[in-house]
């Protein structure tokens, strides 16, 4: 328990660092003498004012990095569901090779890749749009995710299908309302996956999204980073503030998770 709760502590110290700086003034926090607690009071007004500052339109990157993430997810969710549960289910040939190919994918990143992607886009003239961002996204998580539900439909036997078969279920039925239920675990982990990594993702938004409304937070989050001078107090609050959406995702995902490790096929 006391190895369990020093991991934790050097887990959380730079979440508590990065609040504290939050709340302090520019120039306390990038004075020598400054203390761990704000020395100058509690500067919570730099919440309110980074919403407003003319480096970036903050409200706007907030509603760009919900679009892109979320929409992103329900993309990856909606291909990879029906295709881990046929590779699972199905024996076709050329089954071997495409999952092989499917994971072969998780080798690129987006970071190396920027130069094609930008021109693939123009090329389809979506460049700096919140589509070409969600396509980017759910290609780049699309490998994970589908072998993550692929390992967990495996694991329900057959047996479950010719039980809802016989009953008279079809097959989208029994992907549905069967074999579902079943892998949540499976679920959750791609959902939390790919919705952490389209949140966080930098090299292909800061290449791709030229407009600054369109732009990400992780893209906005370094235009309060100047060659001369840095507003440190507005780049740690807007780290505290994108760290709540996902924050949440976890607290209303959690009852799913441990709801499907117990999970049960149950006429």
């Amino acid at each position: 328990m006391v190895i369990g709760l020093i991991i934790a502590l050097v887990f959380l110290v730079p979440y508590l660092v990065m609040f504290l700086g939050s709340v302090k003034t520019k120039e306390e926090i990038l004075s020598y003498d400054s203390q761990f607690l704000p020395r100058d009071g509690w500067q919570w007004q730099n919440y309110t004012e980074m919403w407003s500052t003319p480096e970036t339109p903050l409200p706007f990157n907030m509603a760009s990095t919900i679009i892109i993430s979320v929409a992103a997810t329900l993309l990856v969710l909606l291909v990879a569901m029906p295709a881990a549960y046929y590779t699972a289910r199905f024996r076709f040939p050329g089954r071997m090779a495409f999952m092989a190919l499917v994971i072969l994918t998780q080798m690129l990143q987006p970071a190396i890749l920027t130069t094609g992607l930008f021109k693939e886009m123009l090329l389809f003239n979506i460049a700096d749009t919140w589509l070409a961002m969600i396509l980017i996204n759910a290609a780049f998580n699309l490998a994970f995710a589908t072998w993550m539900m692929h390992s967990f439909f495996a694991a329900v036997p057959k047996e479950v299908d010719e039980a809802a078969q016989l009953d008279g279920a079809g097959k989208f039925r029994t992907l549905f309302k069967v074999n579902l239920p079943l892998v949540w675990p499976g679920i959750v982990t791609a959902v939390i996956f790919t919705f952490v990594s389209a949140w966080n993702e930098f090299a292909a938004s800061l290449v791709i999204m030229s407009t600054a409304e369109n732009q990400p937070l992780s893209v906005a989050l370094t235009k309060f980073i100047g060659q001369y001078a840095t507003s440190w107090q507005f780049v740690f609050a807007v780290s505290i503030v994108s760290i709540i959406p996902v924050v949440i995702l976890f607290f209303f995902i959690e009852k799913r998770l441990i709801g499907g490790l117990t999970a049960g096929s149950v006429k």
